[in-house]
C-alpha cells in the first residue's frame, strides 16, 4: 500500500507551492482543445478512481489557443495548473490526444486519438517535388522530434493504422499500441438506453428525430451551407419530425457560444434542438432515426451505428485508403439540396440494408469492446504500478441536454 499522506512541496521555476500525496503517482491530463478533451475524458475514469493516482490537467498554450479550452478544462472541477508550471514538473504519466507541446513535459506520454483515429487523410507535401507519404499524424515530421519518437505510446484503434505506421514512421512502431476505439465502445454501451435519450431529446409519440451534424472548417457542411439547419427543418412538418443540431467543438470555441446562438436563433424558435460541444453527441446519435452530416468523425460514428444517413458536405482532399472516411464516402448517399427533403428520407429509409455501413464498423475499431482493458493495461504499465482487480469497463454515456 502506498503512503498517501497529504503533504506541501515546493515546485516549479518560481517556487510555486503544489499539493501533492506523498508516494502517489501523478497524472498531467494535457487538454490543448475541448475536441481533444472530451476524448480523455473517457479515458479518466479507468485510473482516476485509483487512491495510488492523482490526477491533474492542464492547457498547453500555442499561439492560437483559445480561451474555451480553459473554460472547459476549469469546468470538471479536477485541479488545474498553468501551463507554465506544467512545463516544470516531473509527473509519472502525461496523456495527450493532441501532440502540441509533448516535447516539453518531464513524463512518458501516452499519445492517443481523437475522432475516427489518426491515419485519415494524407498531407500535401510542403515542399514541390517530395515523394514521401505523408498522412496526417501518422507522418515521420509529427511523430519524431531530434531524432526521437516523441510519446512513449502512440495509441492505434485499429490494425489497418499500424500498417500505415510502418510506412510513414516505422522509428514509431515500437511504440505503437492497437487500442481499440473507446468513443465507439461507449456507444455500443449505450444503445440500451435510447428511448431515455429520446425522451431527454423531446421526440415524443412517433416523431423521428433528424440529427444534423457538421465538423468545422469551410468545407464543412455548416461552412458550406450556412443556412443548413433552417432549410431543413423548413421541409420536415415539426409534428412528425424533431430536428437536433451537432456541432464541431472547435465551431464553438473559435466563434463563441453568443455568435453561434445568433447564426441559428431563429432555427432554436422554431424548434430546433441544439446540443451542447461538451456532452451529448453520441446519446444524440443512438437516439436518432436519420443523420444527414459531412465527413466528420460524427457522421462515420452514426454510420458505425447503423444509422440512415445522407451526406451533405465532403473534403476536397481524399481520404486515406482503407480508413472509416473513406469507407463512408463510399457508402453514403449523398444529400440533395435542391430537391425537398422528405422524399429523400423516405427513399433512404426504403434503401437502408443493416449491412450498409458494415464495412465503416469494421474500420472503427479492429478491438470491439476491448479498447477500456488495452488502455487502463497500458497506463498502468507506463505508470509501473499493478492493475485494480475489478475489470475495466466502459460506461454508457449521460443523458443529452439542449443549449436554453
Amino acid at each position: 500500500m502506498l503512503d498517501c499522506r497529504w503533504v506541501l512541496n515546493p515546485v516549479g521555476r518560481r517556487g510555486v507551492p503544489w499539493l501533492t500525496r506523498t508516494g502517489c503517482k501523478q497524472v498531467l491530463v494535457m487538454m490543448d482543445q475541448m475536441v481533444a478533451g472530451t476524448r480523455l475524458l473517457d479515458l479518466l475514469p479507468l485510473l482516476e478512481v485509483d487512491h495510488r493516482v492523482q490526477v491533474v490537467f492542464t492547457v498547453p498554450e500555442p499561439p492560437e489557443s483559445w480561451r474555451a479550452s480553459h473554460e472547459f478544462v476549469e469546468a470538471q472541477g479536477g485541479v488545474v495548473i498553468p501551463w507554465s508550471q506544467a512545463r516544470h514538473l516531473r509527473f509519472d504519466l502525461a496523456i495527450a490526444a493532441g501532440q502540441f507541446g509533448i516535447d516539453e513535459v518531464d513524463a512518458p506520454v501516452m499519445l492517443v486519438p481523437h475522432g475516427y483515429g489518426f491515419g485519415q487523410y494524407r498531407l500535401r507535401p510542403r515542399v514541390a517535388g517530395d515523394d514521401r507519404e505523408l498522412v496526417m499524424n501518422l507522418d515521420r515530421e509529427q511523430l519524431m522530434r531530434d531524432g526521437r519518437v516523441r510519446a512513449e505510446v502512440v495509441v492505434l484503434i485499429h490494425d489497418a493504422e499500424r500498417e500505415v505506421l510502418a510506412r510513414t514512421c516505422p522509428e514509431a512502431l515500437s511504440h505503437a499500441v492497437i487500442g481499440g476505439n473507446i468513443a465507439f465502445d461507449r456507444l455500443l454501451a449505450s444503445v440500451r438506453a435510447r428511448e431515455r435519450y429520446r425522451r431527454a431529446l423531446k421526440v415524443t409519440g412517433r416523431r423521428k428525430l433528424v440529427v444534423v451534424s457538421s465538423t468545422w472548417t469551410s468545407q464543412s457542411a455548416f461552412g458550406r451551407h450556412p443556412d443548413l439547419f433552417g432549410r431543413i427543418m423548413a421541409q420536415l412538418p415539426p409534428e412528425d419530425y424533431q430536428v437536433v443540431g451537432l456541432l464541431h467543438p472547435n465551431i464553438w470555441a473559435h466563434h463563441g457560444r453568443r455568435q453561434v446562438r445568433a447564426w441559428l436563433e431563429d432555427c432554436l424558435c422554431a424548434g430546433l434542438g441544439l446540443v451542447p460541444p461538451e456532452e451529448g453527441w453520441r446519446a444524440a446519435l443512438i437516439a436518432a432515426d436519420f443523420v444527414i452530416g459531412d465527413y466528420g468523425s460524427v457522421t462515420g460514428y452514426a454510420a458505425g451505428l447503423g444509422t440512415p444517413l445522407l451526406l451533405a458536405a465532403e473534403p476536397d482532399d481524399a481520404p486515406l485508403e482503407g480508413s472509416p472516411s473513406a469507407a463512408l464516402l463510399d457508402a453514403a448517399w449523398r444529400w440533395k439540396p435542391e430537391r425537398a427533403l422528405l422524399p429523400q428520407l423516405e427513399e433512404l429509409a426504403e434503401s437502408h440494408a443493416p449491412d450498409t455501413f458494415v464495412e465503416v464498423r469494421r474500420r472503427l475499431t479492429s478491438r470491439p469492446g476491448q479498447a477500456a482493458a488495452i488502455l487502463r493495461r497500458t497506463m498502468y504499465g507506463l505508470l509501473g504500478l499493478p492493475e485494480p482487480a475489478r475489470p475495466a469497463c466502459v460506461s454508457p454515456v449521460p443523458l443529452p441536454t439542449l443549449v436554453s
